[in-house]
């Protein structure tokens, strides 16, 4: 994945040697092998010690740390210091500081205090990360490029005039006339038809409800507009360097400002940052779909966690600090789901600034802690699983997701407030986890013909080409579960007439004239027994079976789940939201209908996953249950050594009849196979 990585976990940390002293360095860098650490990333904030005036700079701390972690074996990822701009330039520059859609500048003090259309900004930028590639493209301590740093994080969205005279630029170059934009954002509404580009404005908040077509643009625009920086950067960095470059993405539940399904193709590695969200109902099912989705930007192949977490965060309500081992199993999972390089944020905890509370791999309290053990024990597991490297993940399933439709999803004025993207998504792949079942994660419109069967939660928004990817699936023998919501709206937002599922209506056999959403705290009975609630539908059968129907509520004896045969495959239609088992059962239904092996039932809190490689194949059995847990298996357990059902030893955790215990809180990787 990353040069001079091969057949070994890259292993490695954010380090902030500004904010410590010589002395410390020398400390660090001994610690650092201690750990087992491969790989640093620098220079991800170090703008202000680079250019601490303007256009005078100064190298001389950092060649220093990077000839030192040189010395020490270690290699660097090397940012080129451009997301968060120093004093001096929101001084020279005040117009390039971000505008949030109430209209409001925010100050300088925080990071990412830019607009990212800023000509000020990218002019001085630029010349940075030139005179960073010009000294730093052939030192032979630099393995990786490191880009800016979660990129939109804080100022995707940017509603001053200067993006305003960008947003107006890229609306020319892709619609090329006026009339084909109004015809687009459906502007004949509300007297908003537009008869000159100059005329057009970011959108800002208004005294009504806003158009959704601007809106939606204008997060295209925005996703587009700091990819093409991302670009620009990147051009620079290959004209000085042979390394690959990438960025962090931030797959996570609660960022969703860039299309990353857009912005995949240009990186040379697939990166993300991770940390668990205890602000969700279920943080570690978010972990999992994460790193799937992760892998599927990364084509199926091996990706590198870039951020996560030994404990506790600083930015959450409450900040919750890991139980023991608690962070191997989160590490290891994203392992297990196909990354093939592990880093934390960060190396040594600060003593100062809004991160000072956020853990580290280096802690306040020092080498004496539970948390430096853990490191160094991961770093160990590690170098154990390094013949993992290299293969991939095994799935039958997947699951369409898409940035774009989230953003439409969660507009306001549609029929219930409560139905949100993100969740309706969860709950379609935490039902399929819960089963055991590992799925890959894809774009709509990404060819789905290798799969045995394509799950589509909520696709309220979806292209006519992506819908017919879809359909000739399932003429061609393929299994589809489309969930409510979905197919209602092209990509302009403009709702397609004929009744709903829209896109969908003739793959699924069923036509809905009415959406009847419910109260969140409804329960709706269906017939057979299962459960649902927040939404139905006044839903007809053309040429589907209904599976189930509503035996209470608002449309009682109206289809709830309804399957579609079209030749040798099948569509179903999921017209309600199905509670965890109900969701559960119906998709591991179509799953094993569609031939998808499911695994013996297993305790919720296992997770079992293989990863697959010419070499052979590695199931990871992750327990984060408080009991044991016995797995059927042959072959050898990496981390312990254990023999499995091979030979018997008294001293290992192995039996005649091929189980292997895993304890509470524990991971195990079996190598079931080797050529």
């Amino acid at each position: 994945m990353i040069d001079g990585a091969a057949s070994a976990f890259t292993f490695g940390c954010d380090y902030n040697p500004e904010q410590w002293s010589p002395e410390t360095w020398l400390e660090d860098a001994r610690l650092m092998n201690e750990a087992g650490v491969t790989l640093v990333a620098l220079n991800i904030f170090g703008w202000a010690q680079l250019e601490p005036v303007r256009g005078s700079y100064d190298f001389e701390a950092l060649d220093t740390i990077i000839d030192l972690l040189h010395d020490h074996g270690i290699g660097i990822n090397l940012g080129t210091a451009t997301s968060s701009p120093p004093p001096w330039f929101s001084a020279d520059y005040p117009e390039s500081l971000p505008t949030m859609a109430d209209g409001t500048t925010r100050a300088f003090g925080g990071r990412q205090a830019f607009c990212p259309s800023s000509p000020a900004y990218r002019e001085h930028s630029l010349a940075l990360v030139e005179k960073i590639a010009e000294r730093y493209g052939a030192h032979p301590a630099v393995r990786l490029w490191h880009v800016s740093n979660e990129i939109g994080c804080h100022n995707a969205h940017c509603y001053c005039d200067t993006s305003a005279v960008a947003f107006r630029e890229w609306l020319k170059a892709k619609y090329g006339r006026i009339d084909d934009l109004n015809d687009a954002w459906g502007t004949s509404f509300w007297s908003q038809r537009y008869a000159a580009w100059e005329h057009i404005q970011t959108p800002r908040l208004t005294v009504s409800t806003g158009n959704p077509g601007q809106a939606l643009d204008f997060m295209r625009f925005s996703s587009d507009e700091l990819l093409e920086h991302y670009k620009a950067e990147q051009a620079i960095l290959r004209k000085h360097s042979a390394a690959p470059v990438t960025t962090n993405f931030m797959v996570t539940a609660h960022i969703r400002n860039q299309d990353y399904w857009a912005w995949a193709p240009h990186m040379d590695v697939i990166a993300n940052d991770h940390y668990l969200d205890h602000r969700l109902g279920d943080a570690r099912a978010e972990l999992s779909f994460a790193a799937d989705a992760t892998r599927g930007l990364a084509g199926g192949r091996p990706w590198m966690l870039m951020e996560q977490a030994t404990s506790a965060v600083n930015w959450q309500p409450l900040n919750i600090a890991k139980a023991p081992g608690e962070m191997i199993r989160n590490t290891l999972s994203h392992v297990a789901r196909g990354a093939d390089g592990i880093s934390f944020f960060q190396w040594r905890a600060s003593l100062q600034g809004s991160e000072k509370f956020h853990s580290a791999m280096l802690p306040h309290a020092g080498t004496d802690s539970t948390v430096w053990r853990e490191v160094v024990e991961l770093s160990g597991i590690l170098q154990k699983l390094a013949e993992v490297t290299g293969s991939v993940v095994e799935a039958d399933v997947a699951i369409v997701f898409d940035w774009q439709a989230w953003w439409a999803t969660d507009l306001d004025s549609h029929p219930s407030a409560d139905v949100r993207y993100l969740t309706q998504v969860h709950a379609a792949y935490n039902a399929l986890l819960g089963a055991g079942v590992t799925v890959d994660i894809v774009a709509p419109g990404a060819p789905v013909d290798g799969y045995r069967l394509v799950v589509v939660p909520s696709l309220y928004s979806v292209t006519d080409a992506a819908a017919q990817v879809l359909a000739d699936y399932v003429a061609a023998g393929g299994h589809a579960v489309v969930t409510f919501f979905s197919g209602i709206v092209d990509e302009n937002d403009r709702v397609r007439p004929g009744g709903y599922p829209g896109a969908f209506r003739e793959l699924l056999g069923v036509r809905s004239e009415e959406f009847v959403p419910i109260h969140p705290s409804t329960v709706l009975e269906l017939s057979d027994g299962q459960s649902a609630s927040l939404w139905s539908e006044r839903l007809r059968l053309e040429g589907a079976e209904a599976i189930s129907v509503f035996t209470n509520g608002p449309v009682p004896g109206v289809a709830a789940v309804t399957r579609n045969p079209v030749g040798d495959g099948a569509a179903w239609y999921v017209a309600t939201a199905l509670d965890e088992a109900s969701l559960s059962e119906t998709l591991v239904r179509a799953a094993r209908e569609a031939g998808v092996e499911i695994p013996v039932v297993h305790p919720s809190g296992v997770e079992i996953v293989r990863r697959v490689g010419p070499s052979g194949s590695w199931v990871f059995v992750i327990n984060h249950s408080d009991a044991a847990y016995e797995y059927r298996t042959q072959g050898t357990e990496i981390i312990t050594g254990a023999e499995v059902g091979t030979r018997a030893s008294a001293m290992n955790e192995t039996s005649q009849n091929g189980t292997l215990d895993v304890p509470a809180g524990a991971v195990r990787v079996v190598r079931e196979s080797r050529k």
